[in-house]
């Protein structure tokens, strides 16, 4: 709901930006920004005498680069999770077998 927005100001880089967030959301928003600024700083350091715009490219380029990262490793828990449940009914099948005989 619209009405339950509340507004904050979403410091990034040298600007600074009016946006209306949900309460709930603000300690992540929070945590988010403060890691883009500090990223910011990082490259800033690293890669000193650029434009702040190339700085926010960079942390946009790097932040993405996470989250794919993440969602790769995500897939391939599931499929390890998935894999080690087959290994696992097999090892009960062959416990079963061995018990009957």
């Amino acid at each position: 709901q619209m009405s339950n927005l509340i507004p904050i100001s979403a410091v990034i880089g040298d600007r600074s930006y009016r946006i209306k967030i949900q309460p709930d959301d603000e300690e992540v928003v929070r945590k988010t920004l403060k890691m883009i600024n500090d990223k910011i700083l990082e490259f800033r350091t690293l890669f000193a005498g650029k434009d702040i715009q190339d700085y926010i490219a960079m942390v946009v380029i790097w932040f993405a680069t996470e989250q794919i990262a993440q969602q790769a490793a995500g897939i391939e828990n599931e499929e390890l999770e998935i894999r080690m449940g087959r290994i696992e009914s097999m090892l009960d099948e062959m416990l079963i077998e061995a018990g009957s005989v």
